[in-house]
């Protein structure tokens, strides 16, 4: 026994992997409330629900995504499974969401909205309100070439901001990428502007200049920055149907009462996205601001071996939002049961499932005394107390106390789940208590007597 005892004490409890998290108590709160208000609101656009895999093919994230991106080259979670084949724990749901709409003929759906959210995963520096294990949620149009379409985005993710009380301080900063031609001739001009001040750039945009010089424009480095304020603006090359399309998101979005900036220097650096780029950025979260953003993507579905398909999203990161709400505390409890002996566990268990049936919010406590079972019950912020004891047993009664009034009333077992406990407030048995003493039968406890 004792050489088991010292192997035991020897065994060394596994710690959470680096930029993983568990979410707990108030924590866990906030990140649920972030979810449940999504699911309420993208309900309320008509957004269809979707569950994607974990994981996929890597061939959907490194055609998609561009196989000289940071996040195919540096940060994806890729393995061979037992069959040989290379497969890739999903760092984003866009790609996933495009290969399921060509793989299930979602086709005949389209335009498809679309929203879904869970786990996502980078292997990447693990810092505030980022993770290597982290959560978005997303919401895409797939199949919709009218501006209309992206409007309805921005006005979604508004809506998801404000219902989250998080709305102040946020920005929604806009911009343009035009049509594939406007695009492409911006393009050109940047890479001959750049490459005449190549040398004085930062090694990542030199890297970038020739493949990605469009990425060049969101440079942090400070090296880069003079050069990026006075580079060539997308605004020099837009086509007149490029500038109407623009026009006619921002007209919509001032329609729907959203304001936005313009911000000349955002950018999406794969060569599918096309005109709307946006971001809703805060200065609470220190270096990581975003807290939502997405764009128009019309070539990606191309990627993966579809007919040409418009399509438009966004996603936002469940920590940031939950970061931005706080701490939420757990919602109050509607009744609390409390069972006085053993005799009575049973019965206030029968109680207790009639009442969840009903819809109510319940809370039991598996032991402890009147004292402490009546402490947990006013902790738990119930209403009410249902109260049952010997003698509430042999009279098949149960007595129903308003937690607020300190009135309570006794009641039929049979009632319970058939009738509303605010209409059992009526006649009532004891009169107000007074703090700190409770009724049990016939026998009025004061609770610095209970043991």
């Amino acid at each position: 026994m004792r050489l088991i005892a010292r192997a035991m004490s020897q065994i060394q409890t596994p710690q959470a992997i680096r930029g993983t998290q568990d979410i707990f108590g108030a924590d866990a709160e906030a990140f649920a409330f972030v979810v449940e208000t999504f699911e309420r609101v993208r309900k309320l656009y008509r957004f269809r629900r979707a569950e994607m895999p974990v994981f996929e093919k890597t061939a959907v994230f490194s055609r998609s995504l561009g196989e000289t991106t940071d996040v195919v080259s540096k940060e994806m979670y890729s393995f061979e499974d037992r069959g040989g084949e290379s497969l890739t724990l999903r760092p984003e749901f866009t790609a996933g969401l495009a290969r399921a709409y060509l793989t299930n003929g979602w086709q005949q759906y389209a335009p498809v909205k679309v929203a879904t959210h869970g786990p996502l995963f980078r292997y990447e520096r693990p810092q505030k309100g980022r993770y290597r294990q982290f959560h978005q949620l997303d919401a895409e149009v797939i199949g919709a070439a009218e501006p209309q379409a992206d409007v309805e985005l921005l006005v979604m993710a508004d809506q998801l901001l404000k219902e989250l009380g998080i709305a102040d301080g946020v920005t929604l900063q806009l911009n343009t990428l035009g049509d594939a031609e406007s695009r492409e001739a911006w393009r050109t001009a940047l890479i001959d502007y750049f490459r005449a001040v190549k040398g004085d750039l930062s090694e990542e945009s030199q890297d970038r200049l020739e493949r990605n010089p469009l990425r060049i424009l969101d440079s942090k480095d400070p090296r880069d920055r003079p050069f990026t304020a006075d580079a060539p603006k997308i605004d020099a090359f837009l086509s007149a149907e490029a500038q109407d399309f623009f026009g006619k998101v921002t007209a919509g979005l001032d329609a729907a009462g959203v304001a936005w900036t313009r911000a000349p220097a955002l950018v999406r650096g794969l060569d599918y996205y096309r005109h709307t780029a946006f971001e809703f950025v805060t200065d609470r979260l220190g270096a990581q601001g975003t807290v939502l953003g997405g764009g128009r993507y019309d070539g990606l579905i191309e990627t993966l071996g579809g007919p040409h398909t418009p399509a438009v999203g966004w996603a936002a990161g469940v920590e940031r939002l939950a970061m931005l709400v706080g701490e939420k505390g757990e919602a109050n409890a509607d009744v609390a049961v409390i069972p006085l002996g053993e005799a009575a566990e049973t019965v206030c268990l029968a109680i207790t499932a009639a009442l969840r049936r009903d819809g109510l919010s319940v809370d039991m406590g598996f032991r402890g005394n009147m004292k402490k079972r009546m402490s947990r019950a006013n902790d738990s912020g119930a209403s009410y107390a249902v109260i049952v004891g010997e003698n509430e047993l042999a009279d098949s009664m149960a007595l129903v106390r308003n937690l607020s009034t300190g009135v309570q009333t006794a009641q039929p077992l049979a009632l319970f789940g058939k009738v509303p406990l605010s209409l059992m407030d009526g006649m009532t048995l004891s009169g107000p208590l007074e703090p700190g003493q409770s009724m049990v039968g016939d026998v009025l406890l004061n609770s610095q007597d209970e043991n």
